[in-house]
């Protein structure tokens, strides 16, 4: 082991290039082989910007690299990392007005045996810092901003992966690498009404983050990222997924339907080895590395089997098809619509795809219950509204309510315990997709 790194340098030279650069660095789920080099020369510059974690949801990100997660770092046991970071959040993008102030950051590697007084020191904007240590231990290791208030910062979106490969690779040969990071946003809509290409601007939610309420829980970043652009794999191969729970505060029941972990090694050292795996407990910044083979021609859901994680967006697909079709995916979340503007719009098309999609569609014909879509040219914002709120109480009295329960073989909707701001998030979502459609609608009250 190497346990004596040199001292960090801090500097004021600003670096202008490329926020991110590296041989080793991995900007995205598919993992490249690994660089051979034995010292790996990093750069992960920290960012202020502007990402969407979810349709028109245009959040106030703090970043490493620009971008969210940060990009993964691959290396061996043996590597020398030679890291430097300068603190760019004082730069203004072209096009996007700031939306936070310059504040202080730095880097935090859960990889590293270092002094955090010394290697994980807070810099200013415009400062720049320098270190390097020597991966000690194999595992898929958690980095992030260690400067505080942490938990601020890693919720803005300060976090990525450090995969450290044992000095004689992996045991098993696989056909195909992922990198999958689970991360919880707590957004609100900007208080001063501030847009972000014209759609509203969401910021931190301090209320909710010390409360360990997200509003989101994603898989790299974005809502269903992983649904629309699922990761191809064909029948016979075996998957490798590299799995991050950064948290910051919640656990993560990591499952793939339709398939079981062959083996999983715990923090992503193969010394930790179980096999036959159904599920993985992470909790926050814990990690695994899960093996399966994809069985036949499918798309098999990664899911956070903390379904209220996955209600809120921690889901995605590995997948033999390029394109699987929404109507063999039931309840995980698919896009119904494109998104709407409005803020109040866009939580009911949300609450709709989290909640709704199991048993009903936007357009694509019956399927549990009704197509939902022309349902405001169909029904009163009334009966809608009340529908929404009792449908148990309304199957007792309304006539329309009955005859519905009939044609759908008495499979009766449930009370899903909506509250008034819920009910109309809902209508408003109803109101604009038969906008959008052209489809008459109802007057409210009729």
């Amino acid at each position: 082991m190497d346990l004596k790194p040199a001292p960090a340098r801090l500097s004021n030279e600003r670096h202008t290039g490329a926020f991110a650069s590296g041989a080793s660095l991995n900007m995205s789920a598919a993992l490249k082989p690994l660089d051979p080099e034995p010292v790996k020369v990093i750069r992960l510059d920290t960012t202020h910007k502007i990402i969407e974690i979810a349709p028109g949801v245009k959040f106030s990100a703090w970043t490493f690299g620009d971008q969210v997660p940060g990009p993964a770092i691959r290396a061996r046991v043996g590597d020398k990392i030679r890291f430097s970071m300068t603190n760019r959040s004082d730069e203004v993008a072209p096009g996007i007005a700031m939306t936070a102030a310059p504040m202080m950051h730095s880097m935090d590697f859960h990889a590293a045996m270092v002094s955090p007084q010394d290697k994980y020191r807070s810099v200013a904007p415009g400062q720049t810092i320098e270190f390097e240590f020597t991966l000690n231990y194999p595992g898929v290791f958690m980095y992030h901003c260690g400067t505080p208030m942490i938990l601020e910062h890693i919720a803005s979106g300060m976090y990525g992966a450090v995969i450290v490969e044992p000095r004689e690779g992996y045991p098993t040969k696989v056909d195909r690498e992922y990198l999958v990071v689970q991360s919880e946003f707590y957004a609100r809509p900007d208080a001063d009404g501030r847009k972000a290409d014209g759609a509203p601007l969401y910021v931190l939610d301090n209320e909710r983050l010390k409360a360990a309420q997200p509003t989101h829980t994603v898989f790299n970043g974005v809502h269903n990222g992983m649904v629309k652009n699922p990761l191809p794999a064909k029948p016979g191969e075996r998957v490798r997924l590299f799995v991050l729970n950064v948290g910051p505060s919640r656990t993560s029941s990591f499952h793939v339907v339709g398939t079981i972990f062959d083996r999983v090694w715990m923090d992503g050292n193969p010394d930790n080895q179980m096999r036959g795996m159904q599920t993985v407990l992470l909790g926050s910044s814990n990690s695994a590395i899960v093996e399966m083979i994809i069985p036949e021609a499918g798309s098999y859901i990664m899911v956070d089997h903390h379904f209220a994680n996955a209600s809120q967006g921690a889901v995605g697909l590995i997948s033999t098809e390029d394109k699987p079709k929404e109507s063999e995916l039931e309840h995980h979340n698919m896009e119904a619509t494109a998104t709407p503007k409005d803020a109040g719009t866009a939580a009911g098309k949300l609450a709709f795809e989290s909640k709704c999609l199991a048993c009903h569609s936007i357009g694509q014909g019956k399927k549990l219950g009704p197509d939902l879509a022309g349902v405001t040219g169909r029904r009163t914002d009334a009966w809608l509204a009340q529908w929404l709120k009792s449908p148990d109480k309304m199957l007792q009295t309304d006539a329309d309510a009955k005859a519905m329960l009939k044609e759908y073989n008495n499979i009766p909707m449930p009370n899903q315990g909506l509250g008034d701001a819920e009910i109309r998030q809902y209508m408003a979502y109803f109101h604009w997709v038969d906008a959008q459609a052209g489809k008459p609608q109802a007057g409210a009250g009729k």
